[in-house]
């Protein structure tokens, strides 16, 4: 009872700060809001065990893959002191302690039961992968629900999958994220975006894409670049996300999600397709630029390697123990 007390003197904290503009107040409610988050989580896993724990099945439990060096072909380990807590997400387990990169089991408030996700630990730590492509043994080519409630394997580090657009909107409305984009074109060569203020709304306005600043070298090609004949058929700021079977861009004669292959936030039709088909090699030739785009880079005949989209909150302050990291983004 004295943890619940305190944790509602720490909500009415943040209520209090709220109605502020000042960027130091923003700070220091972040802050009280990811110590609330911590004590809930404490509080919540208390009240689990005395359920006796009958929620999960340990069975399938496989979180950690062996080693950093190693984690790209290493089949994960299940880690018993994850069993049985609640993590909104990779940030939390993060400052956990645990900063080995791999599958953890998240839980942000409003999903009804925990699932798998992989944790970037590296860059400053405390990354959720919400997508990855390396390898092409993933379809991609899928309807509304499979987008909605995820696909994929969850295994190794190289395996690809799509979190859902279900739970990647119920991760980001905890608060403000950074989104980062990791990519790697045939020749090694890597560079990366990020935007600030990352978002996706919920089912009801079709999981619609907001973001702030970008930052990076690949580009912004989330915001179409910078020619605004590009930017206003191919921008994907504030566009819903559309599959093969929920057309919802703004191509009027077809469906560029038809053409694409996949799903994704489409307009007339796109400057990035982050999940297009897989082609073995970069240069492609097809009847529609469907591999997987960043126009900014490469152009729209270019498939990409590899690619992974994270996320974490923007203003993330990593607890004492859980290492010495550079949080700055990017």
């Amino acid at each position: 009872m004295m943890l619940l007390a305190f944790l509602l003197f720490l909500d009415q904290s943040l209520a209090a700060h709220r109605g502020s503009d000042n960027e130091i107040c923003i700070i220091e409610v972040s802050k009280l809001r990811y110590q609330l988050q911590r004590l809930e989580n404490e509080f919540l896993l208390g009240e689990w065990r005395l359920e006796k724990l009958k929620r999960f099945n340990p069975h399938w439990i496989k979180e950690n893959s062996k080693t950093e060096k190693n984690e790209q072909d290493t089949e994960l380990q299940s880690n018993a002191s994850h069993q049985f807590a609640y993590h909104r997400d990779c940030s939390d387990i993060f400052n956990n302690g645990e900063i080995t990169s791999g599958y953890y089991r998240i839980k942000p408030k409003a999903i009804a039961e925990p699932f798998l996700a992989y944790c970037d630990m590296s860059d400053g730590g405390g990354w959720t992968v919400i997508q990855r492509r390396s390898n092409g043994k993933v379809n991609f080519n899928r309807g509304w629900d499979d987008y909605k409630s995820g696909f994929g394997t969850f295994q190794k580090r190289k395996d690809e999958y799509w979190l859902g657009n279900e739970k990647i909107h119920q991760i980001l409305a905890a608060g403000k994220y950074v989104l980062k984009i990791d990519l790697t074109d045939w020749n090694g060569e890597r560079r990366y975006a990020t935007y600030e203020k990352f978002s996706i709304a919920d089912e009801k306005d079709k999981y619609r894409l907001t973001f702030g600043t970008y930052d990076g070298n690949a580009g912004d090609a989330l915001a179409g670049g910078s020619n605004p004949e590009v930017q206003w058929s191919a921008s994907h700021r504030g566009m819903q996300f559309s599959t093969s079977d929920q057309d919802n861009d703004k191509y009027l004669q077809g469906s560029c999600s038809h053409e694409s292959k996949s799903g994704w936030w489409f307009n007339r039709c796109h400057c990035t397709n982050l999940n297009g088909k897989y082609y073995r090699h970069g240069n492609y030739t097809a009847k529609y630029d469907n591999g997987i785009l960043w126009y900014t880079w490469t152009g729209w005949w270019y498939s990409l390697k590899f690619t992974a989209m994270k996320v974490r909150p923007l203003y993330f302050f990593p607890s004492a123990g859980s290492g010495d990291y550079d949080n700055k983004i990017g």
